[in-house]
C-alpha cells in the first residue's frame, strides 16, 4: 500500500508576520501540493508585514490575504520538520520532530530594498528544505 503522507512543514518565528509567512508563501508555491505547511508565532501581532506582502507580491505570490496566528500543540505535533526563526527559547521544540533554525534578519520595520534579499535568502532556504525531504 503506497504510503498518501504528505511531508508536513510549520514555520514559526516571533510575530507570525514576517519571515514565517514569507517562508510559508515560498513553500506553498515551490511544494505545488506535494507537501503540507503552516505558519505560526509565539507572539502573533495583528498584521502581516506589508512591506513583506509587497516584496512576495513582486514574484507574483500573494501572502496578504494571512493572518498571523499563534502555532499550536496540535500542528507542532502534526509537523515532520519545524523551522523557527530568531525566536530563541520561546520557540518550540516537539521530541522526535526534525528542526531547522534559520538565523534570517527580521524584515519587521525595513523597507523593500532591505526586505528583498531576506525574500530571496528565504528561497533558497525552501528550495533546500525541500530537496531534503525529496521534492525537488
Amino acid at each position: 500500500m503506497p504510503d498518501d503522507h504528505l511531508p508536513a512543514v510549520l514555520f514559526v518565528c516571533v510575530h507570525n508576520a514576517g519571515r514565517s509567512q514569507v517562508a510559508l508563501g515560498w513553500f506553498e508555491h515551490l511544494a505545488r501540493g506535494r507537501a503540507t505547511a503552516w505558519s505560526g508565532g509565539s507572539e502573533p501581532t495583528d498584521e502581516v508585514n506589508p512591506t513583506a506582502v509587497a516584496a512576495m507580491a513582486e514574484v507574483g505570490i500573494d501572502i496578504g490575504r494571512e493572518t498571523p496566528k499563534r502555532w499550536t500543540d496540535q500542528v507542532l505535533s502534526a509537523a515532520d520538520v519545524v523551522v523557527t526563526m530568531g525566536c530563541g527559547e520561546t520557540c518550540p521544540i516537539y521530541p522526535g520532530t526534525r528542526h531547522e533554525d534559520w538565523d534570517l534578519t527580521d524584515p519587521a520595520g525595513l523597507g523593500i530594498d532591505e526586505v528583498r534579499p531576506i525574500r530571496d535568502e528565504i528561497r533558497v532556504r525552501v528550495e533546500g528544505l525541500l530537496a531534503s525531504l525529496g521534492l525537488d
